[in-house]
């Protein structure tokens, strides 16, 4: 359960919220969805995508059901606190999480101590299947974290991996399906195994 009003509201205190998963999993639609709710109970909001994040749209957050909602592009997690009014806004949106550098961290709790309500949308996992930047501790501080899967492409069965279908080994690399597969744990190991008898 997830609440419009601030739970602290005497002490003058946000929280964090956290939605991860695989790619294809809805991270962005249910990111969106919090926001608009936000909006219908007439709370100000600040969104935010790092700029490497270009695939859909250059200044909007885009689902890949191609729902967006108008957002600010940074560079670094540090812009958005320099663009965040706290006397002003009551929520903050944030999506690709995993792009950013570790003052993400740093960010999402200065803005919910300033009793702010901090969505943060961001995979889980990075293509080798190792926990990706700095979403792990963004997990580890957030008082909600919600996991979403998206439906394994080979079994049929629940996603948890983001696949790479490419020999590209940069860390970051922005794709769509074109790139990307998402896998249960089974189809996953059967394909690392097989690529890396391959090698």
């Amino acid at each position: 359960m997830f609440l419009e009003l601030p739970v602290n509201q005497s002490d003058k205190l946000g929280w964090i919220e956290v939605i991860t998963g695989s790619m294809f999993s809805g991270k962005t639609d249910e990111l969106i969805r919090r926001l608009r709710r936000a909006q219908i109970a007439r709370q100000n909001i600040e969104i935010f995508k790092p700029a490497i994040d270009n695939r859909y749209d250059e200044t909007h957050v885009v689902s890949h059901d191609a729902k967006q909602i108008p957002s600010k592009v940074v560079s670094s997690a540090r812009e958005i606190l320099d663009a965040v009014d706290t006397d002003n806004i009551q929520v903050v949106g944030i999506d690709e999480a995993q792009f950013f550098d570790d003052d993400i961290i740093e960010v999402a709790d200065t803005l919910a101590n300033n009793g702010l309500r901090v969505i943060i949308a961001g995979l889980d996992m990075d293509y080798r299947g190792k926990p990706f930047g700095p979403m792990p501790y963004l997990m580890a501080i957030a008082e909600y974290v919600t996991k979403v899967h998206a439906i394994c492409t080979e079994t049929g069965n629940l996603a948890h991996y983001s696949y790479r279908k490419t020999d590209a080994d940069d860390l970051i690399l922005v794709g769509e399906k074109q790139i990307y597969e998402p896998l249960s744990r089974a189809a996953f190991v059967r394909r690392m195994r097989r690529q890396n008898q391959e090698k």
